[in-house]
């Protein structure tokens, strides 16, 4: 059997056959049952030439005429300019016009500039982004390359360079950094109209392999809007957010984008959760005048299980230290019902008694110093962090939040899947950042929105 497959272009009464290709189809078989990979690829490529061919040519035939007077411009030369798209790289016919003598200026023009400002079409560099947020920049050009006819420019440092420029121009449309983002007074707080359900945002940190040497450090969070009054689901809705602590210089703008995303008032309820460190505990602060700030209890159970572990191994003939590990429970009985101030007098109290049989043998003497750092450290930390610090039994019986779970998957989503675990990749600040910032809109499903912002005939509906 023969098959030759034809596009016609219809403009009126008038008809124009283009030749796509032709093949042959035996005995029919299993492998060979319809189109092949190939064939498809090659077919859609052709196709792409002749309709980008014919589009560019009726365009400059429209724009040809000067707008003024009426009269054809002149054509000065010819380039040819390589458009990347998704379906191959297509050569296209540049002209390059003198403009008209009735023209406020003079010289000569490119007409397609403002057609095509860019060299690759919207829908390739949306691919190109959004696989490259997801997998490696060589597995992206790879998968592209597997299911479409690619051209045979594409790289990974090409894909790079895409992922880098659409979240620079992304980052620029982000509003100034400020201080304070809270708005209004209360008189007009009470006349706002009923809010969505309570935000819940969880913020942790990670670590990023450093290009050269060590590791830099990537705070990433979670916010989880409870019920949207006019939102059918029953699944709370939730977006993510990221971004590397010694790079980005708005990181309260851009958490306060995203609880504005979802909805924010400045009447609503807002818990923030965090483990307490100095980058996180302030990124929180003046963001809602609603806001509650809450220790993750996470955080202070694991320093205090460090310190019961630690406790087992002291030496058992003195006597001011054989009830630590009860002294050390019933601090943290304390501090789970909210009263710091007994939990830090029972911390306090052990520091000292380790303070005063400081002069026991070498041996012993180790165990003892290192016990009483954590102890010190231990203090500080709830020292530091006594305000945000809740009856968390009372919370945990309300069925309310008390630990930022939710957030150590998300560092793992956000960070660990694309830039730590089975990533050999090495990576600067800089570089972490932007992907960052295009991985997030990913896993908000935001990307397609950001492209429609940009090209508003983007992924129109046919």
């Amino acid at each position: 059997m023969q098959i030759r497959v034809q596009v016609t272009l219809v403009e009126g009464d008038q008809e124009e056959v283009h030749e796509l290709g032709e093949f042959e189809r035996g005995a029919l078989s299993f492998e060979t049952l319809g189109l092949t990979l190939e064939e498809g690829k090659t077919l859609l490529g052709r196709l792409q030439a002749v309709l980008i061919e014919e589009q560019v040519s009726r365009q400059l035939e429209n724009v040809r005429p000067c707008p003024e007077c009426g009269v054809q411009r002149r054509v000065k030369g010819h380039h040819h300019v390589l458009l990347h798209t998704v379906y191959g790289d297509v050569p296209v016919n540049s002209p390059r016009w003198w403009r008209c003598a009735c023209a406020t200026q003079s010289g000569t023009f490119s007409p397609l500039s403002s057609l095509m400002p860019e060299h690759t079409t919207p829908e390739l560099l949306f691919l190109q982004t959004k696989w490259a947020s997801m997998v490696s920049y060589g597995a992206t050009v790879n998968l592209l390359e597997d299911v479409l006819p690619m051209g045979k420019t594409l790289n990974a440092e090409t894909v790079r360079k895409h992922v880098h420029r659409v979240a620079q121009r992304a980052e620029e449309a982000l509003g100034e950094e400020k201080t304070f983002f809270v708005d209004g007074c209360q008189q007009e707080w009470d006349a706002l109209p009923m809010p969505n359900g309570p935000l819940t945002v969880g913020i942790e940190g990670g670590f990023v392999r450093a290009k050269g040497k060590g590791w830099f450090e990537v705070i990433a969070g979670k916010s989880i809007l409870a019920f949207g009054r006019d939102q059918l689901e029953d699944q709370p809705s939730s977006k993510t957010f990221a971004f590397v602590t010694t790079h980005d210089q708005k990181p309260g703008r851009r958490l306060f984008e995203v609880l504005r995303s979802q909805g924010l008032q400045q009447n609503q309820t807002v818990t923030f959760m965090s483990d307490g460190g100095d980058n996180v505990r302030n990124l929180q602060l003046y963001l809602s005048p609603n806001a509650e700030h809450v220790l993750d209890w996470f955080h202070v159970t694991m320093r205090l299980t460090v310190l019961g572990q630690m406790a087992k191994g002291l030496p058992k003939d003195i006597e001011a230290l054989k009830d630590v590990p009860e002294r050390l429970e019933r601090a943290k009985h304390h501090l789970w019902h909210g009263h710091v101030g007994q939990g830090c007098q029972e911390l306090g109290d052990l520091e000292t008694d380790l303070s005063s049989v400081l002069d026991r043998s070498r041996a012993e003497l180790v165990c003892l110093r290192k016990m009483e750092k954590y102890v010190v450290e231990m203090i500080g930390y709830i020292g530091n962090n006594k305000a945000y610090m809740v009856n968390y039994g009372e919370r945990y019986r309300a069925g309310e939040r008390i630990s930022t779970g939710f957030v150590e998957s998300t560092v793992n989503q956000v960070i660990s899947k694309r830039f730590v675990k089975k990533q050999s990749m090495n990576w600067t600040p800089r570089g972490a950042y932007l992907l960052l910032q295009i991985r997030t809109r990913v896993l908000n499903n935001e990307l397609e929105d950001l492209f429609r912002q940009w090209y508003p005939a983007f992924r129109t509906a046919v």
